[in-house]
């Protein structure tokens, strides 16, 4: 055979697919070089997706961890890439479409040479404008067609869905296996089927090994006509993440492909560097189960890269929980038995939602209803009693048009809310955006930065930058570290401090929320309001003469608007039952917070950005 095959090491996407966070810029610019001197690879994926917003929770500035992170493969002549999610540009909801225009400028200058845009739903409409920025930035656009595999997912509506992303401009294609479920076989038909239109488009393929097809698939791309694969290396190949490349490499030249040696003590100096940021912090925030390969991950579809957070995410779900069963004196869950669930789960709602492609972000929304499925079910109640706003605009069409309409429980449910499904340009509901952020900027004497991408970053991740700017973010990464390294080393643990006790005056019960003041570390924390007294009545939502309280759904991070410009509930303001008074982030999606009961709003006891437990009370009123 020996035509020849390309290989890119997709570094952003081995972290991601691993665990919760990925290298400082610190750590990458140690790695550049032996990446480099291992003499493989023509591409490296570099940026995009999550990875710039983690440098936020860090506390460092992405931009300038982009720009010294891409400079030296610029100089050794190896393409960068980066992910971008079409719609939702580097995030995980919808962007205005001025931010994602300056963002393809911005990467380009910071060195990022190719766009590799994909839709959670593959919807052309919008990556039409991915692929036009990334031009217009004099970027390379690759359009992604994101496999999964369904009645409706089939070889054709793969290649025709190339050919739609070909019509739009788009000048490379990739196939983009994110759970690795596609099957060997039909890979090679849809790349077969793709050349055969169109010989000269460069495609590219990339897969996660999870469910374990990701080396067949992988032959069977390149016979098929695939022109570069992307690879992982230890110690982070495998499990979730992605083929290792001295698997790939030595299946390819036995297959009669061309490849450049790989130079073996640089790729011992990569893979002992990848080891020594594992064992430093990274490795802290890496479920042992991500590191495993799951055939079980067959049914559901769910991608590798949403697997690293999961399994995070669902340690603690299942404390929550467990500690909920307790309290109703009913036995625990088991973190296996809990997964096993939300697996059966997914398959049972997927179809009912409409079939989205399982990436990101509409696998993390398919994932989030299937969990608080479960979870509702363990605690009595109904499936669908909590859906979050991200998964409505899917349901309703703000994201674009899905695979079939949702199941008929759904629309009668967006009914009963008065929820209105939508069938417009799902961009359109996004206006522009960096003129509002520009004033915010000057107004906070906060610099646009070179080529504006300090105005860029703001506008794509505000809540992020603000903690970035404000040195919130350095300190709660901090603390969660501090948190983790106490519990990898067996150190006991603070006796931690109670936020609430319930006493008795005069034969009345009250809740007491209790706030501290902390010097520790340096910092010091807004002084505690006197302690209130909350009817304990009234936290069952019960007329008392203290008030009624609104309780929290769910725990997470609480805020009172989802968008800038929305208004915020004030004190004084009078509520409705089923109004939406607030959101909490859980699950990197927002959940609306409603009414279940009508009055006026005397308090809103948490702050913005806190961190709330379950049946929290969150704003008093009186009624």
């Amino acid at each position: 055979m020996n035509r020849e095959i390309k290989l890119c090491l997709v570094y952003r996407d081995m972290w991601q697919s691993a665990g919760k966070f990925v290298p400082r810029v610190s750590m990458l610019n140690q790695v550049a070089e032996p990446i480099i001197d291992m003499g493989c690879w023509s591409r490296v994926e570099t940026n995009g997706g999550g990875f710039e917003e983690i440098n936020l929770l860090f506390g460092e500035n992405p931009n300038l961890a982009v720009r010294e992170w891409t400079t030296p493969f610029n100089k050794a002549g190896i393409q960068t890439q980066m992910l971008e999610r079409g719609l939702n540009g580097i995030r995980m909801r919808p962007v205005a479409a001025d931010v994602r225009q300056l963002m393809f400028k911005v990467k380009k200058l910071q060195g990022t040479d190719i766009a590799r845009s994909f839709d959670g739903l593959n919807n052309p409409q919008n990556l039409a404008l991915s692929f036009q920025y990334a031009k217009e930035g004099n970027m390379i656009s690759q359009g992604a067609i994101s496999l999964t595999y369904s009645p409706l997912h089939t070889v054709d509506y793969y290649i025709d869905l190339a050919e739609q992303y070909i019509d739009l401009g788009t000048e490379e294609i990739c196939v983009k296996d994110m759970a690795g479920v596609g099957r060997p076989v039909s890979i090679g038909k849809i790349i077969s089927g793709i050349k055969k239109r169109h010989p000269k488009t460069v495609i590219q393929y990339h897969a996660h090994s999870t469910p374990g097809f990701s080396v067949a698939s992988a032959l069977e791309a390149a016979r098929a006509g695939a022109d570069i694969l992307d690879a992982g290396m230890e110690p982070l190949s495998w499990g979730t993440g992605h083929a290792d490349l001295l698997t790939l490499h030595a299946m390819l030249i036995d297959a009669g492909f061309k490849l450049p040696d790989i130079k073996l003590k640089a790729y011992m100096d990569v893979r002992r560097l990848n080891q020594l940021f594992l064992d430093d912090y990274l490795g802290k925030f890496i479920n042992p189960l991500n590191r495993k390969m799951n055939s079980l991950l067959i049914g559901p579809g769910l991608p590798g890269g949403m697997m690293g957070s999961l399994m995070a995410d669902l340690e603690h779900n299942l404390n929550n929980i467990n500690k909920w069963l307790e309290k109703k004196d009913k036995p625990k869950i088991s973190q296996d038995n809990l997964l096993r669930k939300l697996f059966n789960e997914v398959q049972y709602v997927w179809p009912k939602l409409g079939y989205p492609c399982l990436v990101t972000p509409f696998s993390q929304y398919v994932k989030n209803v299937a969990l608080m499925n479960v979870i509702q079910q363990l605690k009595g109640k109904e499936r669908w009693s909590m859906i979050d706003e991200n998964t409505w605009d899917m349901i309703l069409g703000k994201s674009g048009k899905l695979m079939q309409p949702v199941d008929e429980v759904l629309q009668k449910l967006a009914a009963t809310q008065q929820r209105t499904f939508y069938e417009g340009n799902p961009q359109d509901l996004y206006p522009d955006e960096l003129d509002v952020y520009r004033k915010k900027m000057e107004s906070l004497d906060w610099d646009t930065g070179q080529d504006d991408e300090e105005l860029m970053t703001y506008a794509m991740h505000p809540t992020q930058y603000e903690n970035y700017k404000s040195g919130q973010a350095a300190l709660d990464f901090e603390r969660l570290l501090q948190e983790k390294q106490i519990h990898s080393t067996g150190m006991i643990r603070p006796k931690p401090q109670p936020k609430s006790l319930t006493i008795e005056v005069n034969d009345q019960k009250y809740r007491v929320k209790i706030s501290y003041d902390d010097t520790s570390n340096g910092t010091q924390k807004k002084k505690s309001k006197s302690p209130q007294l909350l009817n304990a009545s009234s936290i069952n939502g019960k007329r008392s003469t203290s008030g009624v309280f609104i309780l929290a759904p769910l725990e997470g991070k609480f805020y009172l608007t989802r968008e800038s410009h929305q208004k915020a509930l004030s004190i004084g303001d009078q509520v409705e039952k089923g109004q939406t008074i607030g959101y909490i982030e859980s699950m990197k999606v927002l959940n609306a917070i409603s009414a279940d009961k009508a009055g006026k709003v005397e308090e809103i006891i948490p702050n913005i950005g806190d961190n709330i437990e379950e049946d929290d009370p969150i704003v008093k009123l009186s009624v």
